[in-house]
């Protein structure tokens, strides 16, 4: 039995090949993968890794698919999907409440577990449309909070499937990076610092930052998320709308006429048509005002 035969046997249902990519992101675009697998376990990940060494195949990791534009001519090699999903929480004496997280739970989800159980601090991400590991790999943040205030520690998996865990003050966060954004570390789990709260208070917080989202952004049609990363003293929404870009389309991608900070799929866009969009309002901006806005999703 060859390495792509056990792969097979190993993964069974979670192991597809030639699997379009527009099925597992958030923007609904995207080639197909040579080989796709889902991970549920910290072994598994570790065998993926293994078998990628003797079959030479680069191994590309993601989460719920947000915050990633994949090329229409897809991926060469392995897409590693994370999902590690256990939730486990402790609730000492005091008002702290530690919650360690699978990499693979949807930021929503675990909103929803806390609510129940009257945990505050995870209000802010409820909205965030991706996973733990994604979030805290990027610094995810929303309304004045960001991933890096909640977070204790950070389990992860080198490329040698090797697993370490590093403290916060470790993790080097930064605006939307962290130290996973530049090494070749899979994240696996972490360990959040939250605190006890009252679940009316939850609620008609989440409620309120729902009801932002719906209105401010552009939720009713695919896209990467923010498209474009916060300016060094300039809010880099606000010069795309003063170029007079909401609305310009380009193919099926379109600046949302809604928030000109997200390039939203409006029909059938191809990675090329958000890609030209992209540069050609990189381009309107810094020739009106000598700016430049750099993405803030990742190209695959």
């Amino acid at each position: 039995m060859n390495e792509i035969e056990e792969l097979k046997e190993m993964f069974k249902d979670n192991i597809k090949f030639n699997e379009p990519m527009r099925n597992h992101t958030t923007f609904k675009i995207g080639g197909p993968a040579e080989i796709f697998i889902q991970a549920k376990t910290e072994e598994e990940v570790k065998k993926v890794l293994e078998k990628s060494r003797k079959i030479k195949k680069n191994v590309f990791i993601i989460g719920n698919g947000s915050n990633i534009l994949v090329h229409d001519e897809g991926i060469n090699g392995i897409v590693l999907k994370i999902c590690i999903k256990e939730i486990e929480i402790e609730e000492n004496q005091d008002v702290d409440v530690t919650v360690k997280v699978g990499a693979g739970v949807k930021n929503a989800e675990l909103a929803q577990k806390l609510l129940k159980k009257g945990i505050k601090g995870f209000e802010f991400a409820s909205g965030v449309p991706g996973t733990i590991g994604g979030a805290i790999y990027m610094n995810a943040g929303a309304y004045g909070e960001e991933f890096k205030n909640i977070v204790q520690n950070v389990t992860y998996m080198n490329k040698e499937g090797k697993i370490h865990t590093i403290k916060n003050e470790d993790c080097k966060f930064g605006y939307r990076n962290s130290i996973f954004t530049s090494g070749n570390f899979i994240i696996l789990s972490a360990v959040l610092k939250l605190e006890r709260g009252n679940i009316v208070e939850i609620e008609k917080r989440m409620k309120e930052l729902a009801n932002l989202r719906k209105e401010k952004q552009p939720i009713e049609y695919p896209s990467a998320g923010s498209t474009f990363k916060r300016g060094d003293g300039f809010i880099t929404a606000k010069l795309i709308d003063d170029c007079g870009l909401k609305g310009y389309k380009i193919g099926g991608a379109q600046i949302s006429t809604k928030h000109a900070g997200f390039i939203v799929n409006v029909g059938n866009a191809t990675a090329k048509d958000v890609l030209d969009l992209v540069k050609y309002t990189q381009n309107k901006v810094y020739e009106k005002y000598g700016k430049n806005i750099a993405l803030e999703f990742k190209v695959i």
